[in-house]
Order: structure tokens, then C-alpha cells, then sequence
């Protein structure tokens, strides 16, 4: 059963509450109460339709947090075999909030690294709500060169609020860790696809995400700054910020997945569940392996010379600009 509904879906929390009820009441009883629920169970889709059919950028930003969207992890379990983690950078520590390792894959031996929030309080705060230190993309670049070593594809799980911003990150060289991905990656000799599971927040995630193909859940979100982050320095002054401060910044963000594609900055959206991915956590992953099954089938004919120079590219086309005279 969902644990947390969002403010907008209230209405949808009262009427499965109900039929929850109903059937404890049914339970081991005498009593056929099976039309009620179906009908209730029927009012309740028709809602969730028309809510989701009209999400602003920010309810879908909600969406992407909801705290029981499947993480990394949850993906992990459910579309690979054999799946062995490897810490550490080599170098300072091992960040919790960056999980890899080899897996397979329909018996295809690959890399996956991704971002892990945690469950939980506890496993929350081991794994710094999913915020990376350098330390954590030093051993996310060391899995991927790992992968180029062996010639195996490297898939990405992207699902950040952003780079950790505290003092010893910093100390430590947050930034350069997080431009020696970028140069590094937009030059490894073997596949690399992305997925952006939930938050993509400014470079943390673009640390995970220079690849040869780049995909977005429905519900998803991918940008520079995070609305809060982008509300606070363009209207915060004396007062509190507001949920409408909030919602024009997601709105001016463009930062889901339609406007991506739209941009051409991602290459596919992958469709959720109606009510989102945590809805049903398998029919989710079996997506997601429909898509990396499709981009490893086309990337594994071209020659590491081809990928990287499609890959070069890809990034020349990001973004446009018009010369002005």
C-alpha cells in the first residue's frame, strides 16, 4: 500500500482509504461487497486520470521526490542477475550515495552506477539524501573505466537533488571531480547509456550523465537548479517564499521530461505508471529494461572510434544560440 500521498491527490487517498476499509470489512466475512469496491476502485482511475492528465512542472517535480518512487537499488534488484557492488574511490572513502557494480543483463555483463537516497531516516542520512561527495564520482569514474577496460556497456541511474555543497566536498575538490566525469566520460570507449529516475539536479547529476543515449521517466525532472534554488535568488528579499514562487520557477525551468525532448537534450521519455513509477515498481522496471535492452542492441555496432565521435557530437548540439547584429 502507497505510505504518502501529495497534497493533490487527496482526493484519490480518501476514496482508496475507503476501499481499503471495505475490504477489511469483507475480510473472512458473509458479505459480497465486490460491486461497491469496483465501483469506487473504477471513481478512483477516472480521478487519477484527470489529475495526472494535468500536472503543472511542479506537481511532476513532487512526483519525482515522492519518497516511495523506487531508488536505484530497487531498479538493480529488479532487472539484473548477479548483481556485485564495488566501493570505494581508491582514494579517500567509499560515498554511500553512489552505489555500482557488475551486473547482468539478459546474460549481458555490464557497469551500473546510479545515486541512492536512502529509506528511511537513518539509511537517509548514511547515504546523504542521495548528494554525493567527490569521492562518490571518483569511484563512479573508476567503475566506468573499469567497463571500458573490459568493453562492457555502462548503464546510469540518475536521481539527485545535486552535488553536496558542504565544506569538506569542497575541500575535496567537489567541482573538479565533477568536470573530470564530464571530460572523462564524453571520451570512454564503450557504451554508455543514461536513465533519469527521478531528480536530475544541476551537476550532480550531469556527472552521471554524459552518454551516448539519455532517457527520462515520465515524471522525472532534469535541470540546472533545483525550483527552490531558482525561487530564492530571483524573488526571495524579506519574506518566506511561496508554493506559487515555487511553481513559476519549475515552470520557467522547463525542466521536465516533455520540454527536454522537446529541446532534444534526451533522446526518449520511458512512460510510468498512471499515478507514477512507485505505482507499480516491476511494470516500471521491465520498461526501463525494454530500453536499455533497445539502445545496448543499437550501440554495440559501432567502434569506440564512432561512439565517441557521435558522442562529441551529441554535445555540440546541446543547447542553441543566435548571433545578434
Amino acid at each position: 500500500m502507497i505510505r504518502y500521498y501529495l497534497e493533490f491527490e487527496k482526493p484519490i487517498e480518501e476514496l482508496e482509504l475507503k476501499i481499503e476499509e471495505l475490504r477489511r470489512i469483507s475480510n473472512g466475512k458473509d458479505i459480497d461487497i465486490s460491486s461497491e469496491i469496483k465501483k469506487l476502485e473504477k471513481k478512483v482511475r477516472d480521478i487519477r486520470s484527470e489529475i495526472f492528465s494535468t500536472l503543472t512542472p511542479w506537481q511532476k517535480t513532487l512526483i519525482a521526490r515522492h519518497p516511495d518512487r523506487p531508488y536505484t537499488l530497487d531498479y538493480i534488484n529488479l532487472i539484473t542477475d548477479d548483481f556485485i557492488e564495488l566501493h570505494g574511490d581508491r582514494r579517500f572513502s567509499d560515498d554511500k550515495a553512489i552505489v555500482g557494480g557488475l551486473a547482468k543483463i539478459n546474460n549481458i555483463t555490464v557497469v551500473i552506477i546510479g545515486h541512492q537516497k536512502g529509506r528511511g531516516t537513518k539509511e537517509r542520512i548514511q547515504r546523504n539524501f542521495g548528494q554525493p561527495h567527490p569521492e562518490g564520482y571518483r569511484k563512479a569514474l573508476r567503475l566506468m573505466k573499469l567497463a571500458e577496460r573490459f568493453k562492457r556497456p555502462i548503464i546510469t541511474f540518475i536521481d539527485t537533488p545535486g552535488a553536496y555543497p558542504g565544506i569538506g566536498a569542497e575541500e575535496r575538490g567537489q567541482a573538479e571531480a565533477i568536470a573530470v566525469n564530464l571530460m572523462e566520460m564524453s571520451r570512454i570507449r564503450t557504451p554508455i547509456i543514461s536513465i533519469v529516475i527521478g531528480e536530475g539536479g544541476s551537476g550532480g547529476a550531469l556527472a552521471l550523465g554524459v552518454a551516448d543515449r539519455i532517457f527520462m521517466l515520465e515524471y522525472s525532472i532534469y535541470s540546472v537548479i533545483s525550483p527552490e534554488g531558482c525561487a530564492a535568488i530571483l524573488w526571495k528579499k524579506n519574506g518566506d517564499l511561496s508554493y506559487e514562487d515555487f511553481s513559476r520557477a519549475a515552470s520557467a525551468l522547463r525542466l521536465t521530461a516533455q520540454d527536454l525532448i522537446s529541446f532534444k537534450i534526451i533522446d526518449g521519455i520511458i512512460p510510468e505508471p498512471l499515478g507514477g513509477a512507485h505505482r507499480d515498481p516491476e511494470w516500471m522496471a521491465k520498461k526501463i529494461l525494454e530500453n536499455i535492452l533497445t539502445a545496448v542492441e543499437e550501440l554495440k555496432t559501432k567502434t569506440p572510434g564512432k561512439l565517441i565521435e557521435e558522442r562529441y557530437r551529441r554535445l555540440r548540439r546541446t543547447g542553441s544560440f543566435e548571433e545578434m547584429k
